[in-house]
């Protein structure tokens, strides 16, 4: 059986051939600028996509099955109140599932090419109204803007795109039919044809997180689509409105292209209402992503059984110093990764180790409080300036951090602490500073969890060596998404890879310019690695992909 490719293929073929090159060589490409300036997107771009999410009042553009009433449950870490006036449909879940499922045959039926073409388009349409989305990603995480524009619009796109390049490379990588023809001695030989169906498991369902809602929702929800699934997004209740707009256009698009716009539908929840639970359940849901607490990503992988479950939960990402060649640059590095939106970030380091009786650099022997002072100088030069300060810090996203921020105050000895910044743009918005604690390596009910927020521990070790052992053991114990180490010696580099291939945690080596143990890039980097507690899969790889599609075979002689 030979597919006929849908029009919109030979729109983006040259995009789909692109992201395939670029999954196998890893080398840097994106397909979407992450600079939002007017001489890449065009003098108006910045004020329509603005006035587009300005525009968004009382019950949100979107008819789906099934609706029986309307939630709002939105409130902006800046102080915008988005919940008096901006309401998303709620629907009944039987009728949201049944809608799925019978959307599920043609598009099954489509074949690869066509469903990534149509994918693809999708991601192209979102490009369109990227700054719109990126205005919707401020408002409900508390990203600074150009934080929004970057990781919940281009690098969330780069990042789908990805996605969809693994889907359909892993669909393709078998003939769709072949003939088999096997020696029979003196008599004729068997002749078979042999056609490969691709068999999408079923309903996807993705559960978005409050902080980065695109940009991880995103690979799950165009993994399963590309691979024939159609999916319930259910946001985080604080961050609906991105993926409102996401919903909203990817429907228009299925429309469009001829398909049934029920491959795609919000599953917004009443305050409350817990609808992830009841939906990740339900024996029609097959595929689960989430991102989110350790404890109900541990859940759903103990109870949603008849799914495929793929979580990101929480870490204790970690840094090694142990020399450096550069400690003006070592610390600026440190520093910002610590600040970028005040450490609301799943790779954000919480951890750094440093032996008690300091390290090597190229500015002389530093001790170990000249070092913590050093990183805690540098925070001080981003955050002394308000205006600037809360272009790196943010928002503070809930109130679950700021209550962390008062009970780190009570622990160990503060070598900086949290500071109250004033936004000057919005002045309900809630903004803190990171703070660094001191903490001993015997400390480890304290550094042994994960802290999420602008809170880091400075942990006095015995010696490198140490340090290296407290990574395995509390990465081994808890998982982690990144570790770094700084070092001169090329055997403690080697020594420092070695114990984060045991640990199953990525590792970045002395950065001290523009790369961030905290950022990744589509396309190059793997997001987690699927081989430690603090996720089960990677962001993206074969592995994330394939299982969400079987190949049923059927044969017949000829």
């Amino acid at each position: 059986m030979t597919e006929t490719p849908h029009p919109l293929y030979a729109t983006h073929a040259d995009t789909l051939a692109r992201a395939l090159t670029a999954i196998t060589e890893r080398g840097y490409w994106s397909a979407y600028p992450e600079s939002p300036s007017p001489r890449v997107y065009g003098e108006t771009a910045a004020a329509e996509g603005e006035a587009a999410f300005r525009a968004y009042r009382g019950d949100f553009p979107l008819d789906q099955p099934g609706t029986t009433d309307w939630v709002a449950t939105e409130a902006s870490p800046f102080g915008q109140r988005l919940d008096t006036g901006l309401r998303y449909p709620h629907g009944d879940v039987d009728a949201l599932i049944a809608a799925a499922t019978a959307a599920l045959p043609k598009w099954r039926d489509a074949g690869p090419q066509t469903r990534a073409a149509v994918c693809v388009e999708i991601l192209a349409r979102l490009h369109r109204h990227i700054f719109e989305l990126a205005n919707a990603v401020q408002a409900t995480s508390g990203q600074a803007f150009v934080m929004a524009f970057q990781a919940g619009g281009a690098h969330a796109l780069d990042r789908a795109l990805e996605a969809i390049a693994y889907g359909y490379a892993e669909m393709t990588r078998h003939p769709a039919s072949a003939e088999w023809e096997k020696p029979a001695g003196k008599g004729d030989p068997l002749r078979m044809r042999k056609t490969f169906h691709l068999v999408p498991r079923g309903v996807a369902l993705v559960i978005g997180c409050n902080t980065f809602p695109t940009w991880n929702s995103y690979p799950g929800l165009f993994a399963s689509l590309v691979t024939g699934n159609p999916v319930l997004v259910k946001p985080h209740p604080g961050a609906v409105l991105p993926l409102a707009i996401t919903v909203r256009y990817a429907r228009e698009v299925l429309a469009e292209a001829g398909f049934d716009p029920n491959l795609v539908l919000l599953a917004a929840e009443a305050p409350g209402e817990k609808i992830a639970s009841t939906l990740a359940l339900r024996p029609e849901v097959r595929i689960i992503d989430f991102t989110g607490s350790t404890e109900y990503g541990d859940w759903l992988e103990n109870n949603a059984r008849q799914a495929v479950v793929y979580t990101e939960k929480s870490g204790v990402n970690t840094i090694v110093v142990d020399s450096t060649d550069d400690f003006a640059g070592m610390c600026r590095n440190i520093g910002f990764s610590l600040t970028l939106y005040s450490g609301q970030m799943c790779t954000t380091p919480q951890n750094i180790l440093i032996p008690a009786s300091g390290i090597e650099t190229d500015q002389g022997h530093k001790s170990f409080d000249e070092v913590t002072g050093g990183i805690a100088g540098a925070i001080g030069k981003l955050t002394g300036d308000p205006a600037r300060a809360v272009e790196f810090t943010g928002a503070i996203v809930n109130d679950g951090v700021l209550g962390r921020l008062e009970e780190v105050a009570g622990v160990g000895e503060v070598v900086l602490a949290s500071r109250t910044v004033e936004h000057p743009a919005y002045p309900d918005a809630v903004v803190r500073t990171p703070t660094i604690v001191r903490l001993g390596a015997d400390d480890v009910r304290t550094y042994g969890r994960e802290w999420f927020g602008p809170i880091s521990f400075a942990i006095a070790t015995d010696s490198t060596a140490h340090s290296l052992e407290i990574l395995r053991e509390t990465v081994g114990a808890r998982g982690a998404l990144t570790a770094a180490v700084y070092a001169t010696d090329e055997e403690v580099l080697d020594a420092a890879e070695s114990a984060a291939l045991d640990a199953g945690v990525h590792l970045s080596c002395n950065l001290t310019g523009g790369v961030f143990v905290n950022q990744s890039a589509a396309f190059s980097d793997f997001h987690a690695s699927g081989a430690n507690a603090a996720a089960n899969a990677a962001l993206t790889d074969g592995a994330y992909v394939a299982n969400r599609f079987r190949v049923v075979q059927s044969r017949r002689h000829i």
